[in-house]
């Protein structure tokens, strides 16, 4: 049997998936406003996990977990965020120890992802969405 129209990739349907569960919600999320800290990961990956942080409203800080950037940064930027995510796989221990610290010393939630992908940090996402919206 031949298939009328073009086939998409899987990629495309991720993609317009993610975009009709941000677009399903608009200005239903309880994470408008807040500011999050993301250490380590990937630095390509970056802008897109900003793009999925805006999807939520919220807005998200990048500390490469010391590779160019000094450790001790991510004490100076803790007391203005709202919560920390740590990509369990792609961070250095000093890194991770040091915010795990400084949560524990600012009163900020702290956020172990198990991979540093992006899906992991979507998840993490609408997991908080969801609770908050319980509430």
């Amino acid at each position: 049997m031949a298939r009328k129209g073009k086939k998409r990739s899987n990629r495309e349907v991720r993609n317009s998936a993610g975009e009709d569960a941000s677009q399903a919600s608009p200005g239903r999320s309880k994470l408008d406003g807040r500011s999050f800290l993301y250490v380590g990961g990937r630095d390509c990956q970056v802008a897109h996990l900003r793009q999925i942080c805006s999807n939520f409203g919220a807005e998200l800080i990048h500390h490469d977990g010391g590779l160019r950037e000094a450790v001790s940064r991510i004490d100076t930027v803790l007391p203005s965020v709202d919560c920390v995510f740590c990509p369990i796989d792609c961070i250095s221990h000093d890194a991770c120890l040091r915010v795990k610290t400084g949560c524990k010393k600012f009163g900020k939630a702290f956020i172990p992802l198990r991979n540093g992908s992006k899906s992991s940090l979507e998840r993490a996402l609408q997991t908080m969405n969801e609770r908050d919206n319980s509430r």
